[in-house]
């Protein structure tokens, strides 16, 4: 890998050193460099499960993408400069109790002097990685994430929003899996009508302040809390909008 030229990516010129503070300062450029973004589901362009693919979409064309793409290029950006890193499956919440299936979501496990939850590939969450071992809230700004134990060994990460109430975000186990263990549910998430994924198109890029997001044909601002909506006329104020507000321009 052209470890150079991903920092570049993501316009990272920090430590390079396998530590927490590397980590979180590489988590947060990540977030705010890549954005999370299923274009090339809409574009009938295939999603390649490995490495030198992905480079040279998220790196070289400077795309973004969702789960499977973002935090599996970015396990491997943090082998390289020396960190001890798992792909973890997760099931996302559903909102009635139940969570999708396994390897539906990738997230990874860090492991310096203790664990870490990363996450570059969830859209709308944690900006910082997360202790995996620890109980307490983790607060940052006005929500907070904790990781719950669940059944069969697996853990719960919830989120806290403004009105205090917790609720899960996914469930996720702690063995190490590999590119070709998720590869059925990425090809039901490309090609499945009951994949979310397949209905609209998404571009999400966190800020420092928010958050902003082209869903469909409207681009949704949130800054300090307050959001704003406003809607994209045609497909040319589409593809100048992914350009100035994303740096997207090869889709």
């Amino acid at each position: 890998m052209n470890v150079d030229a991903y920092l570049d990516r993501i316009r990272y010129n920090g430590p390079r050193n396998p530590s927490a503070e590397t980590l979180r300062r590489l988590h947060l450029a990540h977030l705010w460099a890549v954005p999370f973004e299923n274009l090339s589901i809409h574009r009938g362009e295939p999603i390649v499960l490995d490495d030198e693919a992905l480079f040279e979409k998220v790196v070289t064309r400077r795309r973004g993408g969702f789960c499977y793409e973002l935090n599996g290029l970015f396990a491997a950006l943090l082998r390289e400069l020396g960190f001890e890193v798992a792909m973890l499956s997760a099931g996302v919440y559903r909102g009635d109790g139940t969570f999708s299936p396994e390897f539906d979501h990738m997230a990874l496990r860090v492991d310096l002097e203790e664990p870490w939850l990363a996450d570059v590939g969830f859209g709308e969450c944690f900006r910082e990685p997360l202790r995996l071992d620890s109980r307490e809230e983790q607060v940052e700004g006005r929500v907070a994430y904790r990781i719950d134990p669940g059944e069969d060994g697996r853990r719960v990460l919830a989120r806290r929003d403004e009105n205090g109430e917790w609720k899960p975000e996914y469930r996720f186990g702690l063995r190490h899996y590999a590119y070709a263990d998720y590869a059925e549910m990425c090809r039901f998430h490309q090609n499945s009508p009951d994949s979310h994924f397949t209905h609209n198109r998404i571009c999400s890029l966190a800020t420092p302040d928010g958050r902003v997001s082209l869903s469909g044909m409207k681009l949704i601002t949130t800054r300090d809390g307050e959001r704003e909506e406003r809607e994209i006329v045609d497909d040319q104020e589409y593809a100048e909008t992914l350009r100035k507000r994303f740096g997207i321009v090869s889709v």
